[in-house]
């Protein structure tokens, strides 16, 4: 699927390579949208609007290639503006605990690996764990998560950083480096 294709085709008004865009990256907008929002249902929501937005702007999107870094920043922008008209805007799994306590048949519920994850991250600030989740749990890239968030590229990094560097703290992996902040090859191999 070459992605600028069928971005120049929905442009043009085709449904179906608008279509085509979405459901190939379908999972990927589904998490995102969840670790947001916290619950399916409000998930599904945000999603929606993403959709309808995409289809109203997809002509102003300049570079055809970048169609998901684009439409994953509609699609947090939608999540933020829908907690917030919900008057409980918690970035990232602040309400994490509320989710956990529900039990169906949802494929992306939290195993216990990572309810020992979200443990580790709720130690860190809200700005620290929301580019952590985005960074390493959503896969995107440092610039969609500046572009995303609206923060510079630096700040992105900093926050990375100084969030790694707490979470090494918290399970002990500081011990492993020597004084330059290097990991040993004897102590990597412990």
């Amino acid at each position: 699927m070459k992605v600028s294709r069928l971005v120049k085709q929905a442009q043009k008004g085709s449904k179906e390579a608008l279509l085509q865009l979405i459901m190939a990256d379908q999972d990927a907008y589904y998490r995102l949208a969840y670790s947001y929002m916290g619950n399916e249902h409000d998930a599904m929501d945000a999603m929606e609007d993403m959709i309808v937005s995409i289809y109203e702007k997809i002509d102003q999107l300049q570079n055809g290639e970048a169609f998901y870094s684009w439409s994953k920043t509609i699609l947090v922008n939608r999540c933020k503006s829908l907690l917030r008209k919900k008057k409980r805007y918690l970035p990232m799994e602040e309400d994490q605990e509320l989710s956990l306590a529900g039990s169906d048949d949802n494929p992306f519920r939290y195993t216990e690996s990572a309810m020992d994850i979200q443990e580790l991250l709720s130690h860190l600030n809200a700005k620290q764990r929301e580019v952590i989740e985005l960074r390493y749990v959503h896969d995107l890239p440092y610039q969609t998560i500046a572009d995303i968030t609206g923060v510079p590229l630096g700040t992105i990094k900093s926050r990375l950083s100084q969030g790694i560097q707490k979470l090494k703290v918290l399970i002990g992996g500081d011990r492993y480096e020597n004084d330059r902040g290097e990991i040993t090859r004897a102590q990597a191999e412990l």
